[in-house]
């Protein structure tokens, strides 16, 4: 299987980042992070840094399984603000390839026009980015090849939703069990 790739810029929210990195690599699953700002140290919205495991231009389109977009701000304004991967965005949404954003990250979709037609949920107020989207307001939300999250409270349920993409509905309740998650 290709990369989940995690992109990381200034201001990024640590909690949206860093835990579906923790659930994929339980799952099994090949993900690291991206660091988009030239260097591998990048500072979380809370002052936490954070060593990427890459920088973005060491990303190649091919090796990419899906793109995750953690909130946070400014971090994603400085996700949104990134032509390069922008660039990649695009092109994966041309092909209908696997894309997901939590709390105020979605706004990189939406503000795009992918969103169009799409159910999705952002952080409150955020929706009016959502360009074109049926906003449910969900903790949560899977339509095509889109997943979204609410915000810092659905990280897990938005890692537990990509993971179970890939590894299905069994191996996702037993990592809830052995994580001590009740169902």
């Amino acid at each position: 299987m290709k990369t989940i790739y995690v992109f990381l810029a200034e201001g990024f929210e640590e909690v949206e980042a860093l835990t579906p990195v923790d659930v994929l690599r339980r799952a099994g699953l090949p993900v690291k992070t991206v660091s988009v700002t030239g260097v591998l140290t990048v500072n979380g919205a809370h002052g936490v840094p954070v060593i990427a495991d890459m920088v973005f231009e060491e990303v190649k389109e091919a090796d990419t399984e899906m793109i995750v977009l953690p909130g946070g701000l400014p971090g994603a304004t400085n996700l949104d603000a990134h032509k390069g991967l922008s660039d990649l965005i695009m092109a994966f949404a041309e092909a209908g390839k696997p894309l997901s954003a939590i709390c105020a990250a979605p706004l990189v979709y939406g503000k795009r026009g992918l969103l169009k037609g799409k159910k999705a949920t952002c952080y409150p107020g955020f929706d009016k980015y959502l360009d074109g989207a049926d906003y449910t307001a969900a903790l949560v939300q899977n339509d095509g090849n889109f997943i979204t999250g609410k915000g810092p409270g659905a990280a897990m349920d938005f890692s537990f939703a990509i993971a179970e993409k890939y590894v299905g509905t069994d191996k996702v309740k037993e990592l809830k069990q052995a994580m001590m998650i009740a169902e």
